[in-house]
């Protein structure tokens, strides 16, 4: 959508012009899923896709809230005096949390805003639009009220508001790349101390290909909390025999030679994947920082097969997406990205492979799966600002 129409949408719906629009991306995680609540090390990047705002402060105390993409849900209104989670205010849920930790760090906000959301990520998808939200809802507020939060600070209270005014207990990953990302890089960060470097992603004769199973993902009601559940569990009886704070904390020797103290199978699966993904992660970046494509992209199918046999979030579709992209042409590696159960997979695929590679995994996905999957070309962008006019 241009900037013109949403600020028209904006016009129709709250009777006024707007003054701003901001813009929050997406992500995609190259690779490193599920190490982020196990101290471990992560690698996603910000996407295009993503979630604007287009906003005016108001007089009062409410906010007043309109999505584009749910015109049906209707314009959502509550007061920043009373910020309590209600499950009829749908998707303003995230915005309220936001707005309550905001206050508590800041102080009283003066006045409410008027806010017309539209979001290009498909719902569901698992490319991070609750944190995209979350983190436009962040600098939204910070930015009108010129208040003094850095970018992680509002990344914090994007995970808090997951945490604990929504019940999930997901990692930092997707604030921290939504967040905090540069337009033509991904980030490797270690969620134990949150130091990161940027990555060049570098692909003049590649493309990153997101796959969207059209099956929609809903963490909080999902085995998301179990697996963390179950991971600090085989960490409980690791801790036993080893001195070690989390699973990050753990090379694959170590991991290796103590597993045996891990008596259920389930738990000792769970808490190996949450170890070599790790591994995987930081030699994963090491090889794309080497320009060594073929074998980043074998970490890649290392981790979906991780995902797949020792933490069990991939459902039949999205490994149907991800083994089939491993059998075509020019495809450097495939894998599911986000917390699993649904959502998306993405490829690395030679440029001229592309169309053909499209044709060849979509056709086949509805033949087995039942209904058509979509296909997206991944591009990189900054984290989450204003939208100037120029942009």
């Amino acid at each position: 959508m241009e900037r013109k129409q949403m600020m028209e949408g904006f016009k129709e719906q709250f009777g006024h012009e707007a003054d701003h629009v901001f813009f929050s991306p997406g992500r995609i995680n190259l690779i490193g899923e599920h190490t982020d609540y196990n101290g471990g090390k992560v690698f996603p990047c910000a996407i295009t896709m993503g979630t604007y705002g287009v906003v005016k402060m108001r007089e009062d105390k409410s906010v007043h809230a309109f999505s584009g993409n749910f015109p049906e849900v209707g314009e959502i209104t509550f007061d920043i005096q009373d910020l309590s989670f209600k499950k009829e205010d749908n998707w303003t849920n995230y915005v309220k949390g936001m707005i309550k930790y905001i206050q508590e760090e800041t102080g009283e906000l003066p006045h409410g805003f008027d806010l017309y959301i539209y979001g290009t990520i498909p719902n569901g998808a698992s490319l991070s639009s609750s944190a995209s939200l979350e983190l436009l809802t962040g600098v939204i507020v910070r930015d009108l009220y010129q208040l003094d939060l850095p970018q992680l600070d509002l990344v914090k209270l994007g995970m808090r508001t997951e945490n604990e005014f929504l019940g999930l207990n997901s990692g930092i990953l997707d604030q921290f790349a939504v967040g905090m990302a540069k337009k033509g890089y991904a980030m490797l960060l270690d969620t134990n101390t949150l130091e990161y470097q940027q990555v060049p992603v570098e692909l003049p004769d590649h493309k990153i290909i997101i796959m969207n199973s059209m099956t929609r993902r809903e963490l909080v009601d999902s085995e998301y909390n179990t697996r963390r559940a179950q991971c600090e569990a085989a960490l409980e009886q690791l801790q036993e025999v080893v001195d070690v704070k989390s699973l990050g904390d753990l090379s694959i020797e170590a991991f290796e030679t103590h597993k045996h103290v891990i008596t259920d199978d389930v738990l000792r699966r769970r808490a190996r994947h949450a170890v070599y993904e790790n591994v995987r992660t930081d030699r994963a970046a090491e090889a794309l920082k080497a320009a060594h494509l073929d074998q980043f992209g074998k970490y890649m199918n290392e981790s979906h097969k991780s995902l797949d046999e020792d933490y069990e979030v991939t459902i039949r579709a999205t490994d149907y997406l991800a083994r089939t992209a491993w059998e075509q042409t020019g495809v450097v590696g495939a894998r599911m990205t986000g917390g699993g159960f649904g959502g998306c997979c993405i490829a690395i695929v030679e440029n001229g492979e592309v169309e053909r590679f499209i044709e060849n995994v979509g056709g086949g996905f509805k033949e087995e799966i039942g209904h058509e999957a979509e296909f997206y070309i991944a591009e990189t962008a900054d984290g989450t600002k204003e939208w100037v006019d120029n942009e």
